[in-house]
């Protein structure tokens, strides 16, 4: 659970780094992905598959708003630990 949370944290601080009318949108979307991971059985779909999304996911966005991906070395090290 606390890596979980640390990704989050994580992800939220990329957010911080969007432009000012996006970052609702952004960090609604996150929490809510989040707020589902609870729900997920980890038998079927490990952490490690969904961190990997998360990552991948911002890096998308990163990438979408032309800001550089290395904003986003430390959520790597948190989801590939």
């Amino acid at each position: 659970m606390k890596k979980v949370l640390r990704v989050y944290g994580g992800v939220l601080r990329l957010v911080r780094l969007l432009p000012a009318d996006t970052r609702p949108y952004y960090a609604k979307y996150a929490r809510e992905n989040f707020v589902n991971y609870r729900d997920v059985d980890v038998s079927e779909t490990p952490l490690d598959e969904l961190f990997q999304r998360a990552y991948n996911h911002s890096i998308w966005v990163l990438k979408k708003y032309s800001i550089d991906e290395s904003a986003a070395k430390k959520l790597k090290e948190i989801c590939f630990e």
